[in-house]
């Protein structure tokens, strides 16, 4: 326990030191979060590497006790596989979100690289191979695998996609953080306990930087390290756990990510949208749509995933019928919560018809969009492909920044309709990757009377903004001296 918790201080103290010397780094390197999009709530660019103190901060403590004589020590090196594959997994997925935070990466990539790391860690022991119910225990057999992965990659996007207000992914983290290593302790289970407190630590320190109004964010190097370490350490705390729901503890201690999870895909699929958009639907910002204030929000939601850590405690602890009961309960202020915070309206189903069926025609476009721009081979023929759909939006003007870097960076604008707009008009950006406005952008003007994006017309068109950006990577090689110079091209126009 000595070691323990000088693990813990360990963490924390390396935290508070690095974080500023990141947050530093990040803002001379320009890894800023840019607040592009409507579903972003800050208004100013924020540093968005703290994921990278906080990988540090954990591994620190462990790799010290290898070359430190300590009960825990000595179990690092009695269990050396379990050990090496948290440790070489965490930093594959480490890297994987710095890579996205720096240079960006799709959905398929981030993926594949996440099953592969559960892949390694369902061999090295970190598996769900039974679950236990207050009716029985049940062997998963050959189910237990693509579960254990499920479970894994799940998880940690599921920190991922909760991480939308400053300070909120970190506090409901070390909530959860929290109440797997009281079931560590109490399950006998001494080396999880140790990266629960080494984790704890680090995410305490940095908290005190990501708590409203934050000046670093954790960004994907973070979220999915802190997800993927939780989602490991919790699948083998629960392995030969005594009480009757070993799985449920976990689930229930990390409700508030994966309830907010399941909603958003189910949201989605309802309203026609791609399930792994991100939106305006999330908990958090419904609880700010009915009132609450930014640090309001954040505060009501770390007292749920409290409450939360310490019904997953009492069920640790329960009998077959407490479980039930507890459940039951469980179940009933879930659905209290859900009304409130008005996922459940059933006056609003005929509007949600309507969205979805606006929400699969825009898709169809942008698919059929993402056809031609696959056989584009210059800029031009980009731009000819936007034209030809931009007005599918129901925007009045178009204009589009591409930039080739092939050796030497070149740029190429092209407008449509901005000259003769009219003034009070609405006008919205998007960079073509992500949060990063130096890689090409694409902007619409619209005169229908709007003042604000609606958030499906957005992600349609940030799906077309990831075709554009796709076509440009793959004509970077066509860029010559004669096209050197940016230029305008007033004789393609718009069809209809």
């Amino acid at each position: 326990m000595q070691t323990v918790v000088v693990a813990f201080f360990i963490s924390i103290t390396a935290v508070l030191v690095l974080t500023p010397l990141v947050r530093g780094a990040a803002m001379r390197f320009g890894a800023l979060d840019h607040a592009l999009t409507s579903r972003k709530i800050h208004g100013r660019p924020v540093p968005r590497l703290g994921g990278v103190a906080i990988v540090v901060a954990f591994f620190l403590p462990i790799v010290a006790l290898f070359f430190f004589d300590s009960g825990v020590g000595r179990l690092l090196w009695s269990q050396p596989q379990r050990a090496l594959a948290l440790i070489l997994g965490g930093v594959a997925i480490a890297i994987l979100g710095i890579y996205d935070d720096l240079k960006g990466t799709g959905a398929r990539t981030k993926l594949a690289v996440q099953v592969l790391v559960a892949t390694l860690m369902w061999w090295a022991g970190y598996r769900a191979d039974t679950i236990s119910t207050p009716f029985g225990t049940f062997d998963l057999g050959l189910l237990g695998f693509p579960i254990t992965l499920l479970w894994i990659v799940g998880v940690t996007n599921a920190v991922n996609l909760i991480d939308g207000l400053d300070g909120l992914a970190t506090g409901i983290s070390l909530a959860a953080t929290a109440t797997i290593f009281w079931v560590s302790l109490n399950n006998q289970r001494p080396l999880m306990a140790l990266f629960m407190a080494c984790l704890g630590g680090a995410l305490l320190g940095f908290l005190r930087y990501n708590f409203h109004p934050a000046s670093i964010f954790m960004g994907d190097s973070g979220s999915l390290f802190v997800g993927f370490v939780l989602a490991s350490t919790a699948l083998e705390t629960h392995e030969k756990s005594t009480t009757a729901v070993a799985l449920l503890v976990p689930i229930v201690a990390l409700g508030l990510p994966i309830g907010d999870t399941l909603l958003a895909m189910g949201r989605r699929a309802l309203r026609g949208q791609p399930v792994f958009t991100s939106d305006r639907g999330h908990i958090h910002h419904r609880l700010m749509a009915r009132g609450l204030s930014h640090r309001g929000t954040v505060l009501a939601l770390y007292g749920i995933a409290v409450v939360l850590g310490g019904v997953a405690v009492a069920l640790y602890h329960s009998d077959a019928e407490q479980t039930i009961a507890y459940v039951g309960a469980l179940l009933a202020i879930a659905g209290m919560l859900l009304s409130t915070a008005g996922y459940v309206r059933f006056d609003q189903t005929r509007q949600l018809f309507t969205d979805r069926k606006n929400n699969l025609a825009m898709r169809s476009v942008v698919r059929a969009a993402g056809e031609e721009l696959r056989r584009a081979q210059n800029p031009e023929e980009i731009w000819a492909v936007v034209l030809g759909v931009f007005r599918e939006f129901h925007a009045c003007c178009a204009s589009l920044t591409v930039v080739v870097r092939n050796g030497t960076t070149r740029t190429f604008t092209f407008s449509w309709g901005f000259e003769e707009a009219p003034p009070d008009m609405l006008r919205v950006r998007f960079s073509l990757l992500g949060e990063r406005p130096d890689e090409g952008r694409l902007e619409f003007g619209f005169s229908d009377g709007r003042r604000n994006m609606d958030r499906d017309t957005e992600i349609a068109i940030e799906l077309l903004c990831e075709h554009v950006h796709a076509a440009v990577e793959r004509i970077a090689a066509w860029a010559d001296e004669e096209t050197a110079e940016p230029r305008k091209l007033r004789h393609l126009r718009p069809k209809g």
